[in-house]
């Protein structure tokens, strides 16, 4: 019973840590100029307004560049190739929040809404250095009535940046199977 009761207190400890291995931070950026042509699209000038519980005129910058339009076009929309570059950089001493690569896959839509206006969406998952994904973005422009001529204002960005934490965890979890074997071992020798 002793057995049980231990088992079940170490398990109440760990389940709330668990919560917390693949948390993730929201992004809000805006302004700036997305320009592009076939050999990708690309993002200079976009400020931060919103990094997580965070929200402020200027908290930092979000810059971007893609692969080349593996089909489709800037101005119709396309599958973009893997590559490029993405970075969101903070102000003051914060420095790089976070930099890497799109991965395959990623979209550039043109919208055409009810009212003859055009939204594009670039639409695609970042990978960080070490290959994990790390990020999801979503970029939308209005064109208004024309369509995207090679060069205009962002209107919004959303980024989602995951926050893994399995290092951690595995620590953790590897100190808990050793917990539990001393506590097995103390007692089977009672």
């Amino acid at each position: 019973m002793l057995k049980k009761v231990l088992l079940l207190a170490v398990l109440a400890l760990a389940l709330p840590l668990a919560a917390f291995a693949d948390s993730s931070i929201d992004i809000s950026n805006a302004g700036g100029t997305i320009t592009g042509n076939a050999s990708g699209l690309s993002l200079s000038g976009s400020t931060l307004f919103k990094v997580g519980s965070a929200v402020g005129s200027n908290l930092g910058t979000l810059s971007f560049t893609t692969g080349a339009f593996l089909s489709g076009d800037a101005q119709n929309g396309g599958t973009l190739a893997a590559g490029g570059s993405f970075v969101i950089t903070g102000n003051g001493t914060n420095g790089v929040i976070f930099s890497g690569t799109f991965s395959a896959g990623s979209k550039w839509e043109l919208i055409t809404l009810a009212n003859g206006t055009h939204n594009y969406v670039l639409d695609g998952g970042v990978v960080n250095a070490g290959g994990q994904v790390g990020a999801t973005t979503q970029i939308t422009i209005n064109t208004g009535k024309g369509f995207f001529n090679g060069s205009t204002s962002l209107s919004s960005g959303d980024t989602n940046l995951a926050v893994p934490e399995p290092g951690t965890l595995t620590l953790f979890g590897t100190g808990l199977i050793g917990l539990a074997g001393a506590i097995r071992r103390k007692l089977s020798l009672s």
